[in-house]
């Protein structure tokens, strides 16, 4: 992962706290906090200990720390281990990690926005077996709201 190599242009360092507004063109790694909008053109990584208060989108999104915002990528959000969010959630792929929160309604897939947009909720909700047992259960749902 980017946020692990550091080579992002932009890095947010765990001392800092960013109030406002914060538009990049490539990608960042957040440390600290941010209370505002957060919008990037490429990889956002809010790492163990960086909040985000306010909504944030990026072409993908990897989340380990706080996030209380709607949160809306292109391609993929990842939530680690130590990630919360809380807020609602778009985005063509979505990664979650035991351990994980998220509180809010998440919208996942290539037709997410479409879907979105017609009303139309889908839901798949997994159960995994304790110590990696291959037994997950899957269960898929499609209804319009009205």
């Amino acid at each position: 992962m980017a946020g692990e190599k550091n080579t992002f242009a932009t890095v947010i360092g765990a001392d800092a706290v960013l109030k406002g507004n914060l538009h990049l063109t490539d990608g960042a790694q957040i440390l600290g906090k941010i209370e505002g909008e957060l919008e990037a053109d490429g990889e956002l990584f809010i790492g163990e200990g960086g909040s985000l208060h306010g909504d944030a989108r990026a072409q993908s999104i990897h989340i380990d720390g706080h996030v209380n915002g709607n949160v809306k990528a292109a391609a993929k959000v990842q939530l680690g281990a130590s990630a919360r969010l809380e807020g609602d959630l778009e985005t063509a792929r979505l990664e979650v990690s035991e351990g994980a929160v998220l509180v809010g309604h998440c919208t996942v897939g290539i037709d997410a926005k479409s879907a979105a947009e017609q009303n139309v909720v889908k839901t798949v909700s997994t159960t995994a077996k304790p110590n990696g047992s291959d037994s997950n259960k899957s269960k898929y749902s499609e209804s319009r709201l009205r």
